[in-house]
């Protein structure tokens, strides 16, 4: 058995792929949103019938329309309550393209954002590891509850099949000492787990791999510094294939400009905040995650409406704009200062893969460092893995697409056959 279903669970979405790992073949893949919010859909790939938008796609073809619609939309005609629901929303799409669910899975691979630092390699999930990532939502409120909620659903949908947990945390557990260690009293740290994790780790540890293969080298030879630039976005200092400096910290909220998180900030404005401001805890949350970022300081929180806004003439935007890619041009000087040298620049994720704007802009006034770009080479807008560095750029540039579902079916398939 070398079929693994991939599953990365938001708080109101499922997103899936069926890949065969002989062959590394994806047979299947969609998407089901808006669950538990009264309106449920699955959809995707240019097929929206409402009240259920229903896609599913099958070898990268998308799906025909009325059946896959028609059988949806009679199980779950005004809403997806739940994610079990949205797992027998992913069923019906599947059945109705002929994929043989009858032959076994050999693990179900899911997607979960903070391991902590218990769980540092892919993990079968067992009652104590489900526990253990509940508790670990106090460190990533956002994103563990609905991992945990997919797990859930997955047992229940496949009863018997191994449900394996990848952690977005797990890549850098190489993170040395140096890196990690936040200065502030020792005692505190130890007892509250403070420290930072990072995360983003399996979309660095897959572009890293792939990077290394592109430019024909040992990946235990390359010094990388690697943008995962997309809604929420980190960097990563790779050297010798291991993380050895990354931008996000104990929380998702360290670090880069995101779409709705601020990145990185004095503490004391949010000490200030609630001091003088009459702010709480949770209000201030609410701010750091959801009120902050490109959303906060330009009024939108996708960077192509915010280049829109400011192309207009949107002061507000503008400068959002300006921050961004000024945020990230510091952190390639600070990580080329921690690796000592670097061999390549590597752009991934949905920002990172298809803006040129901010890639070019982000590099900007770097030529003294070695780091030069091709105008025309940027601008492709091709999908597959490409330099974009101009021929005397003394560090490759490179945009390595992601392709963080392959890497958990990697691993959950590892973790089940064993070595």
């Amino acid at each position: 058995m070398s079929r693994v279903l991939v599953v990365n669970s938001g708080s109101s979405s499922l997103k899936y792929q069926l890949i065969e790992l002989d062959g590394e073949q994806v047979l299947a893949s969609g998407l089901v949103e808006r669950i538990g919010e009264g309106g449920g859909s699955s959809v995707g790939d240019g097929l929206e019938s409402p009240p259920i938008d229903a896609r599913h796609t099958r070898d990268s073809k998308p799906s025909p329309t009325d059946s896959t619609v028609a059988s949806v939309a009679d199980d779950f005609r005004n809403s997806v309550p739940d994610h079990e629901a949205a797992f027998q929303v992913m069923l019906t799409g599947l059945q109705e393209q002929g994929i043989d669910l009858d032959e076994p899975l050999a693990a179900v691979g899911h997607r979960v954002v903070h391991g902590g630092a218990r769980f540092l390699e892919p993990t079968v999930v067992t009652d104590e590891v489900k526990r253990e990532i509940d508790e670990l939502s106090v460190l990533a409120p956002l994103h563990n509850p609905p991992n945990l909620a997919g797990i859930v659903a997955a047992e229940a949908t496949f009863p018997g099949v191994p449900q394996v947990a990848v952690f977005d945390t797990a890549f850098h557990r190489t993170l040395p000492p140096v890196a990690r260690t936040y200065a502030i009293d020792a005692d505190l740290a130890e007892r509250y787990g403070i420290r930072r994790f990072g995360f983003h780790g399996i979309s660095f540890e897959y572009v890293s791999g792939e990077a290394a293969r592109f430019l024909g080298r040992s990946l235990a030879d390359l010094k990388l510094i690697v943008f995962h630039l997309g809604n929420g976005a980190s960097v990563t200092a790779v050297d010798g294939g291991r993380s050895v400096e990354t931008s996000m910290g104990l929380t998702p909220l360290e670090g880069l400009m995101m779409g709705t998180r601020g990145g990185d900030i004095d503490p004391g404005v949010l000490l200030h905040l609630q001091r003088e401001g009459g702010l709480t805890a949770d209000a201030v949350d609410t701010l750091l995650n959801h009120g902050s970022g490109l959303l906060g300081l330009g009024g939108f929180g996708d960077i192509r409406d915010v280049q829109k806004a400011a192309a207009a003439g949107d002061a507000h935007a503008a400068l959002a704009f300006e921050v961004y890619q000024h945020r990230i041009r510091g952190y390639v000087g600070s990580y080329l200062a921690q690796l000592g040298r670097a061999d390549a620049i590597v752009f991934t994720a949905g920002v990172g893969e298809n803006n040129a704007s901010v890639r070019a802009g982000s590099l900007a006034g770097l030529e003294g460092l070695g780091i030069r770009i091709d105008a025309a080479l940027n601008e492709s807008e091709s999908r597959a893995a490409r330099a974009i560095s101009s021929d005397d750029s003394a560090i490759a540039v490179l945009v390595i697409p992601t392709n963080e579902e392959l890497e958990i079916a990697r691993q959950a398939l590892a973790v089940v056959t064993g070595p």
